[in-house]
């Protein structure tokens, strides 16, 4: 007989093996899931984790595709290690872009690199805007931050939906609900010719060196994560607790902004309905799935981008929906959360006995 048994303390074995198994049953499973239907389950784990890192090209869309996933999961990995559930991060995502489309449409010919930052400090201020929504929700009025932060993912849609069909909608794109395409002064510098990849991957990975300064060898770090986590103990100590749910929504509303900016100022070069490319709650997996720390998040978001590209090559190459990368991604947080049970519990086995009535 198999029954689960609580440890006397939770494993730090399972604390970093748990995302591991995680991914694995998701192979497990996934491989079952292109044999049911109907496809060769090695050219689908192929297009999943081989051709996104097969060439240098390769490995260049993996990067455009990785960098907004970590900047949006580092803001994040704040708020819930200060116990504030932001699961808004795509809201604040569309505001930032919102706001760094509209720096970027006033720039013309005779316009500057001056624009550059000025839309990347666009895109933070209007995701911190949106974050602040929230924090000031939930400060004032304790409201939910999980329900107003979702709830105004769909306000920042709708934002954007009436000016792209609206004020801001190209009188030349042929009615199609889009903006003009941005001057060329407004691209976010690229590192390599002949590759998307822009200065957005530095500035991530300069973000995991922040956040890893900050979070593990600075006082403001700790009195962050007290605050959210205990706030008796934060309010005992003189900590305040408020002054941690500003600091979370606010950074994390910040990053997701910046990746909003990052994204209309790069690979799309215009706001367009499609903006909304659900970083913002696929974030959230990668921030689980790296523990919430800087250098664990690094790996997680590459995983995750995998899973994107390895969902639109299935749809070209294998004729299936691209919704798979959506299954792939639920299927390995749910994965996560099973297994994350052996950090808690361990297996007990035991002979069962089966007594005789005489």
């Amino acid at each position: 007989m198999i029954r689960l048994e609580a440890r006397p303390e939770p494993s730090r074995f399972w604390t970093y093996a748990s995302p591991v198994l995680a991914l694995l049953v998701t192979v497990v499973i996934g491989v079952l899931l292109f044999m049911a239907l109907g496809k060769d389950p090695v050219k689908g784990l192929q297009v999943f984790f081989w051709e996104p890192i097969k060439s240098p090209y390769a490995l260049g869309e993996l990067m455009v595709k990785a960098a907004p996933l970590l900047i949006i999961a580092l803001g994040l990995a704040v708020c819930f290690r200060s116990n504030v559930w932001n699961i808004g991060a795509e809201g604040q995502f569309v505001i930032g872009a919102v706001a760094a489309g509209g720096v970027a449409l006033l720039a013309d010919k005779t316009t500057g690199p001056w624009i550059i930052p000025a839309i990347l400090l666009a895109g933070v201020l209007g995701g911190m805007l949106w974050g602040g929504i929230t924090a000031l929700l939930r400060d004032r009025f304790n409201a939910n931050e999980i329900l107003v932060s979702l709830m105004l993912v769909y306000v920042a849609d709708m934002v954007l939906s009436y000016l792209v069909f609206g004020p801001w909608k190209d009188p030349n794109g042929y009615n199609f609900p889009q903006t003009k395409t941005f001057e060329a002064v407004t691209q976010i510098p690229r590192l390599m010719q002949g590759s998307r990849v822009n200065v957005g991957i530095v500035l991530a990975l300069l973000g995991v060196l922040a956040l890893w300064l900050y979070l593990f060898r600075t006082f403001a770090g700790f009195k962050q994560e007290v605050s959210g986590l205990a706030p008796s103990a934060a309010r005992y100590a003189g900590f305040s607790s408020r002054r941690a749910l500003w600091v979370a929504l606010l950074v994390s509303g910040g990053a997701a902004g910046l990746a909003g900016a990052l994204e209309v100022a790069g690979p799309i070069g215009q706001l367009t309905p499609y903006v909304p490319a659900g970083y913002g709650f696929a974030a959230i997996i990668v921030a689980f799935v790296g523990r919430l720390h800087p250098v664990g998040v690094v790996f997680s978001a590459v995983l995750m981008s995998m899973f994107y590209i390895g969902g639109e090559l299935a749809q070209s190459r294998l004729g299936l929906p691209k919704s798979l990368t959506g299954v792939f991604q639920g299927l390995l947080l749910f994965n996560l959360l099973a297994c994350d049970t052996l950090m808690a519990y361990r297996f007990k086995f035991s002979k069962s006995t089966m007594k005789g009535v005489h």
